[in-house]
């Protein structure tokens, strides 16, 4: 059986670990893609240690040189797109549609990336003193950890590595061990588009053994987490006892807001798409609506109906809307979530349980599920669940609205449905999200455009956009006095 290798100083290893671990197809188990052996932390230290090493040629190397490493990566991605596609489908249980866009996502962040090397421009600052010239500079960190998860396997590795490249910075790239054929196929594309030797590592293993080598090794710089909260604080407060510099994107709990004078099949719509596609396992998934008592009725009416009409089914199947959740564990965790719901008083309208039919024998599917009638008190209201279940408030107007989408810890984005310009930007104004919609989904982004939330769920610089390359560089202050003379007076 295939067993997937380390990628270090320039060559694919094999770990000396002693765990491995079934890559499993999530539509159909038993459809093995390979094996993923688990590398040690000592493998680990080595990968750190050789990427040190890197760092200074790589440093000099000219940023815009860096960069059209990085674009020429997205121009072999793009060349691959059906291929990549299609591999990422069978692995993480996407749909061939959702893959293609994950893909077409990658392709921009590193295109958009790998052009920011030529923007890599300081200020310069008038000075209080005559005959002083001041300005800035940006300056790579060094070795940066890169710590991503299984729900876009292709795209925040892109996002997290091209921008650590073109500042100047050496990688140590840990995958999520669900996806580690995608992990392999992004990095050879690297390694075709020129990266020299050491400067992008990748190591597959544990949290526990090479993401804790990763935050607590003094050689490490930066560490870019995307993943569950209880694993960014713990990595937060674990790298802050050694002053490391740490980016956490972590959980979502995202509302949709629908007010009396909505478009409601524009609401719908977006619910629907925001809150099934990728079987709810993003982090801007649309999991709560909150709706005003007026048109709630017929909302909930008009949703259920759309619902009942996705197809679920193995991701290989164009009909396919709504996939499998990618293993074992979040599928039963996701069934869990429901009987709460269930046990805690909520209106089951729509699904509930594992969805069965032909194909899906062998799979982790669950229906498209909605509750009505929820509180905010309720744990399917304030845990992140992170599948395909959709849970409905009902409130008197647009100020209790507001109150009940801010009254959970999570703060990534947010959306309103209403023609109400003065309602519209008060929501903005008020709403306690990094990202926000005005009558569109809570999912999407682009990737010139920064990225993150707040609250629970963001710390840190933000990621992609214009703010990009702020966590992965520091800014040096440089004086130049040309007077040619001793001078006194300073005023500091």
């Amino acid at each position: 059986m295939k067993a997937y290798k380390n990628f270090v100083g320039g060559a694919f290893v094999l770990s000396k670990g002693t765990k491995r671990v079934p890559n499993q197809n999530p539509s159909d188990t038993t459809d093995v893609l390979g094996e993923v052996v688990l590398s040690t932390r000592e493998e680990c230290r080595q990968a750190i240690e050789i990427a040190a090493r890197a760092f200074r040629p790589w440093r000099a190397t000219p940023a815009p040189v860096r960069g059209k490493i990085v674009s020429r990566a997205g121009q072999i991605l793009r060349q691959n797109k059906e291929a990549m596609a299609a591999l990422l489908s069978r692995e993480e249980g996407k749909t061939r549609a959702e893959a293609g866009g994950e893909i077409e996502r990658s392709i921009n962040v590193l295109e958009f990336n790998g052009s920011q090397a030529a923007r890599m421009s300081g200020e310069t600052i008038p000075s209080e003193l005559p005959n002083n010239f001041i300005y800035t500079i940006r300056q790579p960190l060094g070795v940066v950890g890169a710590i991503t998860p299984w729900n876009f396997p292709v795209a925040i590795p892109a996002w997290k590595i091209a921008p650590a490249l073109v500042a100047g910075n050496t990688v140590v790239f840990k995958p999520a061990t669900l996806t580690p054929e995608t992990a392999t196929r992004l990095v050879e594309i690297f390694v075709e588009a020129g990266i020299p030797p050491g400067v992008l590592n990748m190591v597959i293993g544990s949290g526990a053994d090479v993401g804790d080598e990763i935050v607590m090794n003094a050689a490490v710089r930066a560490v870019s987490f995307t993943g569950s909260n209880p694993v960014g604080v713990k990595l937060y407060e674990q790298g802050s006892r050694r002053g490391l510099r740490v980016q956490c994107e972590m959980g979502g709990k995202n509302p949709l807001v629908v007010l009396e004078d909505a478009d409601l099949d524009l609401a719908v719509a977006s619910t629907v798409s925001g809150a099934f596609g990728s079987s709810g396992q993003r982090c801007t998934a649309t999991s709560r609506v909150v709706v005003v008592e007026q048109v709630a009725s017929r909302f909930v009416e008009k949703l259920v109906e759309h619902a009942k009409t996705l197809r679920v089914g193995r991701s290989d199947d164009p009909e396919t809307v709504v996939g499998p959740l990618v293993d074992k564990h979040q599928y039963d965790s996701v069934l869990g979530y429901i009987r709460t719901g269930l046990e805690e008083g909520a209106q089951l309208v729509c699904g509930g349980s594992k969805a069965s039919g032909p194909g899906l024998e062998n799979g982790y599917f669950v229906e498209p599920t909605i509750f009505d009638r929820t509180t905010s008190r309720m744990r399917i209201i304030q845990e992140e669940i992170f599948g395909p279940v959709l849970s409905v408030q009902r409130v008197k107007d647009f100020d209790e609205a507001i109150e009940v989408a801010n009254s959970v810890s999570f703060g990534l984005t947010s959306s309103i449905f209403t023609h109400d310009a003065s309602k519209m930007f008060r929501f903005v104004d008020a709403i306690e999200t990094g990202i926000t919609h005005i009558n569109s989904p809570t999912t999407g982004g682009e990737a010139q455009v920064p990225f993150g939330g707040i609250k629970a769920t963001g710390i840190g610089d933000r990621e992609q956009g214009s703010t990009t390359l702020d966590f992965y560089s520091e800014v040096k202050v440089v004086y130049v006095d040309y007077t040619g003379t001793e001078r006194t007076g300073h005023l500091y």
